[in-house]
């Protein structure tokens, strides 16, 4: 079966910095080599898909980008300065939001409690910002979770605490969206809805995304796609390109 060879993906704009830039990145778990030789570059302003079978590696490059994972050889730099030696802390406070698979809301917090914790990620950034009201633009982008404020977040639905999550990380004002399978066990209604947010996320607020998913139409409306395998980046290209032999290859459950 036929597949295109990774290349470097082109940089929205030469004269400045990608958001993120991986290089030789190796990853092991004891003497288990599990992240080979990724390289992988996510544009300003793009939404970059990863692809994969599941046990590939996807998330364990995922929290290496996020520091919950060191690797052993390679660098990650994030808008131009290399973050390798910085906790997930630091990096959060940089401008890097994630939301993990399986979400991790707060259950017993209620979404208007969740939500605020959000403001953590800021830092030392936005001092003037009020850190116990909620901006409107978070209701714009989920209009569901401004009628559930005083529900707890454990008694949402599996869509609606994704819907949560994505929000909670949007209160840190990031500038780069990492999202580990949003649409997993999630109704087709909420997927849309979720995939017309972040549309508008890039489209309003300018921040990338590098989103792990397995839903062709998600990852579709991403610009770029990386495929993985047995740990190592085997295919990329625009999204466009993204032939029926890799979606096969990659994606075919």
């Amino acid at each position: 079966m036929s597949q295109s060879v990774a290349t470097p993906l082109p940089i929205a704009d030469p004269l400045t910095a990608p958001m993120l830039k991986i290089s030789g990145l190796n990853f092991f778990y004891g003497e288990s080599h599990i992240l080979r030789n990724v390289d992988l570059t996510v544009p300003k302003g793009q939404m970059v898909c990863l692809i994969g079978r599941n046990g590939v590696g996807k998330t364990t490059l995922l929290k290496n980008i996020m520091g919950l994972l060191r690797p052993r050889q390679g660098d990650i730099q994030y808008e131009g300065q290399s973050v390798t030696a910085l906790s997930p802390d630091q990096r959060a406070r940089r401008g890097i939001g994630y939301v993990p698979q399986g979400r991790e809301i707060i259950p017993r917090l209620s979404v208007r409690e969740n939500l605020l914790v959000g403001y953590e990620a800021l830092g030392n950034r936005g001092q003037s910002i009020n850190r116990q009201t909620i901006p409107e633009e978070i209701f714009e982008l989920f209009p569901v979770l401004k009628t559930m404020l005083e529900r707890m977040g454990g008694d949402l639905s599996g869509g609606q605490q994704q819907q949560l999550a994505i929000a909670r990380a949007m209160m840190g004002k990031p500038k780069l969206l990492v999202l580990d399978e949003p649409t997993e066990g999630i109704q087709p209604s909420i997927i849309l809805d979720i995939e017309a947010a972040i549309r508008r996320i890039i489209a309003t607020a300018g921040i990338s995304v590098l989103l792990v998913e397995q839903h062709l139409h998600f990852v579709r409306q991403a610009d770029y796609y990386y495929a993985m395998q047995k740990g190592g980046i085997v295919a990329s290209g625009p999204t466009q390109e993204l032939t029926n032999d890799v979606i096969q290859q990659f994606l075919a459950v």
